[in-house]
């Protein structure tokens, strides 16, 4: 008796899932959707409101002119159909205009970050504002993408000016532009690096990834030094060991600050456990190695 009246539920269920399902196969768009999918409208009535909500953001999609009027839940995305293995499922597919604008920024991929903003991240070198307080800097930002193919050992930049006159910008769109041509570099922000470091000691995997990229990437920038609290283990064993590397291998670095690099010198020779003018004097000489110092300054572009 059980048995049957469960089978006689199941019946009305399936009823109601086929009605349901007929009365969405009025719409012509649904129609269409639901008969390219090749399963039978039994199994398809069981979906009858995901299928509506598909033919929504489909729709959706055939009738958008750009991403900026994406009305899908998530932007550039629409929920579709899909048959594997004469099963229904569901996934989020790319819109032409999120895939166009994925194909135009796959280089930034090429560029590791870490607590960068999103307009450093985006830097372009065509957006540069060209004013004779840049010209040093400029001159040299196109002189290295010029010449880093012919030697990649070229020194980098210590630039350093007053706050949000747009030093990380100039250089991560330098960046930009050679991850264009395939080459790899990291720009990190270095007091909030250093605190994603400690954190990580006792993971020694973790660690040894996150200290060995930056080490050993083909080229560097180190935004705001100077802003970081100074310890020994920060400037001797992870500064100092970074730049020690570099310098032995060549490798281009370049460092952003609102310090001079004799500002510098002294910010790092002071710490909580005391005064070291050798230790600092140590690191300062492998910057002066790495880099030419230039100095820029300019209005605040973050007001």
């Amino acid at each position: 008796m059980k048995e049957l009246k469960d089978m006689m539920r199941k019946n009305n269920i399936s009823d109601k899932l086929l009605i349901n399902f007929n009365k969405a196969l009025k719409d012509p768009e649904f129609k269409n959707l639901v008969d390219k999918l090749g399963l039978s409208y039994e199994e398809l009535s069981k979906y009858t409101s995901i299928l509506e909500e598909s033919k929504c953001e489909f729709c959706n999609c055939k009738n958008c002119k750009s991403i900026l009027e994406c009305k899908n839940k998530v932007n550039g995305y629409a929920y579709l159909p899909e048959v594997k293995n004469n099963s229904l499922s569901f996934a989020y597919k790319k819109c032409k205009y999120k895939r166009e604008i994925d194909d135009k920024n796959k280089y930034l991929k090429n560029v590791y970050t870490y607590d960068i903003p999103e307009d450093i991240r985006s830097a372009d070198i065509k957006e540069i504002h060209k004013t004779k307080n840049r010209f040093d800097v400029i001159k040299y930002v196109g002189n290295f993408k010029n010449e880093y193919f012919k030697d990649k050992h070229l020194k980098g930049l210590y630039l350093h000016g007053n706050f949000g006159c747009g030093k990380t910008y100039i250089i991560s769109a330098l960046l930009n532009e050679l991850a264009k041509e395939n080459i790899k570099s990291a720009v990190i922000f270095w007091p909030e690096y250093l605190r994603m470091l400690k954190s990580t000691f006792n993971d020694t995997d973790s660690f040894k990834i996150n200290f060995e990229k930056i080490k050993t990437s083909p080229i560097l920038l180190i935004d705001d030094i100077g802003a970081e609290n100074v310890t020994p283990w920060s400037r001797d064993e992870i500064l100092c060991s970074i730049l020690q590397y570099r310098m032995e291998e060549h490798l281009p670095t370049f460092f952003t600050s609102n310090l001079t690099i004799e500002e510098l010198e002294h910010h790092l020779a002071s710490s909580k456990e005391g005064a070291s003018d050798v230790k600092a004097r140590r690191i300062i000489e492998r910057i002066k190695q790495l880099t030419t110092d230039l100095e820029m300054i300019g209005k605040n572009l973050r007001n």
